[in-house]
């Protein structure tokens, strides 16, 4: 559910209440969805998880084919939600679930230094690229680059931009064209938001300051999440998504969607969905092994075919406009899974970044939900 509002200049002790507010109204019930076991149930897993199952789906049931005796139930939260609830649950010494997924992977490491992880040892970690775990305690298992989307329909091919440069440049000099037309993340309620943006801001301040300031006056459309995002697209009353997840945005061209996806070319994010088992874990040996699964070649396989369609290797379906290997290239910048995560959720440095975002959007016309 979704609502107007306008969002003014205020002091920053009335900003940080306005943003408490927000926050404790945007929780959203969470969804459980069950797998029931292939023949007679042994076991249980319960995966609590940042992550749309439609994505989560076609792995889930491959693991159940090697598993048959275990049934999985999949919790569906937004990623605050799902830290929220993660990070009570370490503080009172409860549980939730055996495992949990997010690509809020800064909110993982968060809870893993807090001492909410339990540590183990996958064998198949080993392939994993060091950027893409920490310790044993938080393990990325997609590769997923963070691109621009747009209607294919609206946008003619020497409108699209190429870098955020263009992108910056092109609402700048056409505000009525982009006034409302222009979508991304509400950072003050989405965890991978908020993420992605502050990645952007270390790539180069002044291209995000640009950015962020053609946003503000573009009166940037923002929603909880992707898929929100990829239906304004689609539907064309946006033109634009700006840091978009392309596993998500790859499905929805895949299903027939008349959409376009962009590799910026002067960098391109790559986000590595994580995945961490909170201490206490009541299914260990079934939430130890489905990591794994994740991990291993077949997993692999798996969600690059069916679920999140990019791998390690950086190589991208032929039909993205930017590079086939943007690893090779140079121009991808991974967002390692480490302690320097844990800058991001600092809470004096957050509330600086938020404060200053929001100032930015003097003008929001519609605000999503995460």
């Amino acid at each position: 559910m979704t609502a107007a509002w306008t969002l003014r200049r205020v002091t920053r002790p009335g900003l940080l209440a306005a943003l408490a507010i927000l926050a404790a109204g945007a929780a959203q019930a969470q969804v459980t969805t069950d797998f029931p076991s292939r023949g007679a149930e042994q076991e249980v897993l319960s995966i609590h998880a940042a992550t749309d199952l439609a994505a989560m789906r076609p792995l889930i049931l491959d693991f159940q084919e090697a598993n048959p005796g275990l049934r999985v139930a999949f919790v569906e939260y937004v990623t605050n939600d799902l830290y929220a609830a993660a990070s009570e649950a370490c503080r009172s010494g409860r549980v939730i679930g055996d495992i949990l997924l997010s690509s809020s992977v800064d909110q993982l490491v968060r809870l893993a230094n807090d001492g909410c992880a339990h540590n183990v040892d996958p064998p198949n970690a080993a392939a994993l690229p060091r950027w893409a775990k920490w310790r044993g305690d938080v393990f990325g298992f997609t590769f997923e680059p963070v691109v621009f989307v747009y209607n294919r329909k609206l946008v003619p091919p020497d409108a699209v931009p190429k870098t955020h440069l263009e992108l910056a440049d092109r609402l700048r000099l056409e505000p009525e064209t982009y006034r409302g037309r222009v979508g991304t993340y509400d950072i003050r309620l989405s965890g991978i938001g908020y993420l992605l943006a502050f990645n952007d801001a270390l790539q180069t301040t002044t291209t995000y300051g640009r950015l962020l300031e053609g946003l503000g006056r573009a009166a940037v459309v923002v929603r909880c999440c992707t898929s929100e995002i990829l239906d304004e697209v689609e539907a064309g009353r946006v033109l634009i998504g700006y840091n978009m997840l392309a596993s998500y945005a790859y499905a929805r061209m895949r299903a027939g969607a008349d959409i376009g996806i962009v590799m910026p070319a002067d960098y391109t994010l790559v986000l590595s969905r994580g995945a961490m088992i909170p201490n206490g874990a009541p299914h260990l040996s079934a939430a130890t092994r489905f990591l794994d699964y994740l991990l291993s070649p077949r997993g692999q396989t798996t969600a690059r075919e069916k679920a999140f369609f990019f791998g390690f290797d950086g190589q991208a379906p032929p039909d993205i406009e930017g590079a086939s290997a943007i690893m090779q290239t140079g121009i991808g910048r991974p967002i390692a899974i480490g302690p320097a995560l844990l800058a991001v959720q600092d809470d004096q440095r957050r509330g600086r970044f938020l404060g200053e975002w929001s100032r930015s959007m003097v003008d929001i016309g519609a605000s999503g939900s995460q």
